[in-house]
């Protein structure tokens, strides 16, 4: 009697919690905000308690694109543990159309399988229907990486109120839209926001509507890996006489001229440069070109490059002697690298971990603008280029002749910021976390 009045109480919070984020969404409030996240804080109380009472819970990590998968740890050590069962979905990214979709989805899919991973795909590409995840899987709880509404909508948040929520962001972040980094209803709705640094707590507390009352500070799980590095699986750079050397260019995919967005990228200012750098340095380095993977399709675009030019672009890197193009699963790579030349966000502060020569290649002078303060500490302990010529001194005088002035400052940015507290792993953290409660 007592089970099915709770059931029932329950299932009238998960209705009034859909009225109030329908509500919300169509603009109802700050009232309306702050009456859902005191209803969404009571359900989170009351699935918890229910899971305390499963001997075990099904756990489903929603994964987008291949190269920005960080919870292989998290992962790992739920397979390892007998209370979890965790499965992996390739859920859709839908910005680029249906191709690029498919291309995404299968990337990412072959790399799971690749791991020995439990993973399936949303989509059947048989019948062309898409996955019922209640109906398929029933998870207890949902790993999500991505705020952003950018897959279908029923793999969206607001379609499992009644299934408890844990945000791992995809990348470190650096940026300063700290309103679509720390307020969307995504992050006042989630039950546990598992954040980088105390720095990114205080984003949250400052800038939530919910205060960060769900943040907990655990480190960054994507880089766990370089914490406590192993020797690599596999060489994956195309020359492997160590005696030349390893150079990264990861280009970043804001192209766009909108600078009140992010507009970080210096791709179109140096994609030429850099093969000819290659050619230049052809018997001294091999260049690996690591785009960000959404930067393809905004340059396939007809009012950017368009597919042919930009399928040959990419094709070039594949084909001549010292370079090569990745765009899989980084960790090896990075490890077998010698420096890392990019415009990028989240490698601004991962490639630290490493203890390796790192530029930044600047847009423009105002680029720091468009770093939050965590941003501004990451790209002060970096070189910089402003044109060519920095660039090409950095080659000259940092790869080649070991001057790396730098070192001393990243190294005492690591060790203030980059450690995941307790002694542990971020991701040893989160599932200490998780069973504080379940």
């Amino acid at each position: 009697m007592i089970v099915s009045i709770k059931n029932i109480l329950l299932k009238r919070l998960i209705k009034k919690i859909k009225r109030r984020t329908v509500a919300v969404q169509q603009g109802a409030g700050q009232k309306q905000l702050q009456l859902l996240i005191k209803d969404q804080e009571l359900l989170h109380k009351r699935l918890t308690e229910k899971l305390k009472r499963q001997e075990k819970i099904i756990v489903a990590f929603f994964a987008v694109h291949a190269p920005v998968w960080k919870l292989d740890h998290v992962y790992q050590l739920m397979k390892a543990d007998e209370r979890f069962d965790p499965i992996i979905v390739v859920i859709p990214y839908v910005v680029f159309g249906e191709k690029q979709l498919h291309e995404d989805m299968n990337l990412a899919y072959h790399m799971f399988v690749s791991k020995g991973y439990r993973v399936v795909k949303s989509l059947n590409e048989e019948t062309g229907e898409w996955m019922d995840i209640r109906q398929a899987i029933n998870p207890d709880i949902i790993f999500y990486t991505n705020p952003h509404e950018l897959t279908r909508p029923e793999y969206y948040i607001h379609h499992f109120p009644d299934v408890l929520s844990c945000y791992v962001q995809y990348s470190f972040h650096i940026t300063h839209l700290h309103e679509m980094q720390y307020n969307q209803l995504f992050h006042n709705k989630i039950w546990k926001a598992f954040y980088e640094t105390s720095i990114h707590k205080k984003f949250a507390e400052k800038y939530a509507a919910n205060k960060g009352n769900n943040v907990t500070v655990t480190g960054y799980a994507g880089t766990d890996v370089f914490l406590k590095p192993k020797d690599p699986s596999n060489d994956p750079w195309k020359i492997k006489d160590r005696r030349i050397k390893r150079i990264i260019w990861a280009p970043h995919h804001t192209i766009d001229d909108d600078k009140s967005f992010l507009s970080y990228s210096s791709f179109l200012l140096y994609a030429d440069f850099f093969l000819e750098l290659a050619k230049k340095y052809q018997d001294q380095l091999q260049f690996a070109f690591k785009p960000h993977p959404i930067l393809r399709p905004k340059l396939s675009d007809d009012k950017m490059w368009g597919k042919a030019k930009t399928d040959a672009y990419y094709e070039r890197w594949d084909t001549l002697d010292n370079t090569q193009l990745f765009e899989a699963d980084y960790v090896d790579l990075f490890l077998t690298s010698d420096a890392l030349i990019h415009d990028s966000a989240s490698f601004m502060v991962e490639y630290l971990y490493l203890d390796k020569p790192i530029l930044y290649t600047l847009r423009d002078k105002q680029v720091t603008d468009r770093f939050n303060t965590f941003g501004k500490m990451a790209f002060a302990v970096h070189q910089h280029a402003e044109n060519k010529e920095d660039i090409l001194t950095f080659i000259q005088n940092t790869v080649f002749a070991g001057q790396d002035d730098s070192r001393p400052e990243r190294k005492k940015f690591y060790e203030a910021y980059l450690l995941p507290p307790n002694q542990q792993t971020a991701s040893e953290n989160i599932i200490k976390e998780l069973y504080r409660f379940i």
